[in-house]
């Protein structure tokens, strides 16, 4: 009986730990347009650096456009994908990078072609300031890597 306890309690207490491990961050106040602004400087720098082309948006908690900037020759496309992109990491609150490993995964990966608004494509990271999620920068015009090499050097100008 005690071993029963003991195994039951273990479990418990793994699972508690685990959920709270898993615990999504908080929002936080919404970045300011000059932040937003000085972000989408290292995400364009590091697309001239390498010869892309970039579209890169920064959005606020929800979601909601604070910047945009597009450099020249950036297919038309890109325009609205960066946009999703900084979306989705925003309201789900993970980069977009995720639902792109978890679709790949296949079998209850591809669930995630039904969460309406979720980009499965690389490019989209939210934006972390005093452990809360203040936005997300979202880039496109690359490949899916490229574009989160771009999201990134934005993101990481943050820190």
């Amino acid at each position: 009986m005690k071993l029963r306890t003991v195994l039951a309690t273990t479990v418990a207490l793994s699972c508690a730990v685990t959920a709270l491990a898993q615990a999504p961050m908080s929002y936080g106040p919404t970045i300011t347009a000059e932040t937003a602004k000085r972000l989408a400087v290292p995400a364009i720098a590091e697309a001239k650096k390498n010869n892309w082309t970039m579209a890169v948006a920064i959005v606020d908690p929800a979601g909601d456009l604070v910047y945009f900037e597009k450099m020249d020759d950036t297919q038309v496309g890109s325009t609205q994908i960066a946009i999703d992109k900084a979306r989705s990491a925003a309201r789900f609150k993970r980069p977009t990078k995720t639902f792109q490993d978890g679709l790949a995964a296949g079998g209850a990966g591809l669930r995630l072609l039904g969460l309406n608004g979720a980009v499965p494509v690389e490019g989209g990271i939210p934006l972390v300031q005093s452990g809360k999620i203040v936005g997300a920068i979202g880039c496109s015009g690359g490949t899916s890597e490229q574009d989160g090499m771009c999201a990134t050097a934005g993101a990481n100008a943050l820190k």
